[in-house]
């Protein structure tokens, strides 16, 4: 078991970065004000690993997988210390974006070198192991971040990042020995930043369009059109690369397209609505920052229960194709139930949603990767990984900056009317928790009525995506899981395998 503890690290120290920061951000907003940037926080950093995260996996295919593991967590340590080093939300919100440079690399290199060595039919005891680190840092992360947020600084919750993945660049420097690979590839760049001008469109189109600008002035057009014309440019460019970024053949499998389309409603839905329950449960419900993140445990157990029983199941049939059907389904429930939150909605209520769309969650995530990594070649395995990964994080996103907008305009409109009437001591733009308790009477009543009026719209559009994701699982083949390499691959792969144990 040499290499698998330096992939589980890689893993968790990219999910604990994304979940300890949840809990801070209405602490973040009460310190360094910008609300209605609320979102940019994640969407920075979401964004950045988006747009990365096909250079790792095509990279990693082409070239192997461990300088650039290296490279991802420097630059990601990086990113950590300057954002708990920043003086506004400018600052945060950039610092966030380098931090999601390097963590584009961190997930999709652990998952891919896991598919490389691993055959899909033995894979799900592997990716059990993946998810229990997964679950740790999402029952655990939330709990750590309020609490050193509580106790000490949000700042902190950036700087623990550094000692382990101090630990992780030493632990996989020192291990990290897989088989070399001839360097005789032409790296597609035009590609890559093509594609990441037509994400950036994209979702600036979802921040901006209804609330910076108008639908119909020339700054939301200009974005449409770049993004069409970038599309354009990036699909002919991928038909005559020689190696492309993106390989289209790899669309050709239907499991591969399906599951691409599913997981990007997946992202878009879960990310982008989930992100704001931290403020609700601060405001409305009255939780402490460490309260905050204990509040979302029924979810994650929910998650690890139903991920575990899906992985074992399908190590031991083969069969995988219901998982995902039943997934989508409780999904769906889940985030229906959530849209029903409001003022009087009482924590125990709440934690009942949480676990019915955990039970959702843990049917989707890790079988999503075993269904794309399974139909394509070994050597499109960090394509397929990170295309996954890609796909996921471009409909988180767009589910952030949509939603953000949302709640943004909801919750803004709400402080403003309040503000006119000369009610309101406080902006929406600032609106610390604790500035919320300490409001008396009608106006904290108002408060509260325009926070749960936001979160609940926020939710209500997203059933229709997990809705979605229900009806596109249906579309996916039960097609047989490989249960060991190709005789060309036998060598190399035994070789790699050796270093899992």
């Amino acid at each position: 078991m040499i290499l698998l503890p330096g992939l589980l690290l890689a893993m968790l120290l990219a999910m604990l970065d994304q979940l300890v920061v949840g809990t801070a951000l209405p602490r973040i907003v009460g310190d360094l004000g910008g609300a209605t940037h609320l979102s940019w926080v994640v969407t920075a950093y979401v964004l950045a690993s988006t747009i990365t995260t096909p250079f790792y996996g095509k990279l990693g295919d082409m070239y192997g997988r461990k300088k650039l593991f290296i490279f991802a967590i420097a630059v990601f340590l990086a990113g950590s210390a300057l954002s708990g080093l920043s003086q506004s939300m400018a600052e945060l919100i950039t610092f966030r974006a380098i931090q999601g440079i390097g963590a584009g690399g961190l997930v999709v290199g652990a998952m891919a070198t896991l598919g490389e060595i691993v055959p899909p039919r033995e894979r799900g005891k592997y990716m059990s192991y993946f998810m229990v680190v997964m679950m740790t840092a999402t029952i655990g992360g939330p709990l750590v971040g309020g609490w050193i947020t509580t106790a000490i600084s949000w700042r902190w919750i950036f700087y623990i990042n550094l000692p382990l993945g101090g630990a992780a660049l030493v632990y996989l420097i020192a291990v990290m020995k897989l088989p070399a690979r001839r360097v005789e590839h032409k790296i597609d760049y035009l590609g890559g930043i093509l594609l990441g001008v037509v994400s950036t469109s994209v979702i600036l189109l979802a921040t901006w369009g209804g609330t910076e600008y108008q639908w119909g002035s020339w700054e939301i057009i200009g974005l449409i059109a770049l993004a069409v014309a970038g599309l354009a440019w990036f699909l002919m460019t991928e038909r005559r690369a020689a190696e492309p970024m993106l390989p289209l053949h790899v669309f050709r499998s239907r499991n591969f397209s399906v599951t691409m389309v599913t997981t990007t409603f997946v992202g878009l839905g879960l990310f982008g609505a989930m992100t704001f329950l931290p403020f609700y449960q601060q405001t409305i419900q009255g939780a402490s920052p460490t309260v905050s993140g204990l509040l979302m445990t029924p979810m994650m157990v929910g998650s690890m229960v139903t991920s575990v029983l899906a992985g074992t199941l399908t190590t031991k049939t083969g069969k995988y194709r219901i998982f995902p059907i039943v997934g989508g389904i409780l999904m769906a429930v889940g985030m229906y139930l959530l849209s029903r939150i409001g003022v009087g909605t009482s924590r125990w209520e709440t934690a009942i949603d949480y676990v019915v769309l955990g039970l959702g969650i843990g049917f989707l995530m890790q079988l999503l990767s075993l269904i794309a990594q399974n139909s394509v070649e070994l050597k499109d395995m960090g394509v397929a990984t990170s295309s996954r990964m890609f796909f996921q994080q471009m409909g988180g996103s767009l589910g952030v900056a949509a939603f953000g907008a949302i709640f943004a305009h909801k919750l803004t409109s709400s402080m403003s009317s309040l503000a006119a009437g000369g009610k309101l001591p406080i902006s929406g733009t600032s609106l610390d928790p604790s500035q919320v308790s300490n409001l008396q009477g009608p106006v904290k009543e108002a408060v509260f009525a325009g926070i749960a009026q936001a979160v609940h719209t926020v939710f209500l559009w997203a059933v229709p995506f997990t809705v979605l994701v229900f009806v596109l699982a249906l579309f996916i083949k039960e097609v047989p899981l490989r249960g060991r390499v190709t005789p060309g691959e036998q060598q190399p792969a035994a070789e790699a395998e050796a270093l899992i144990g």
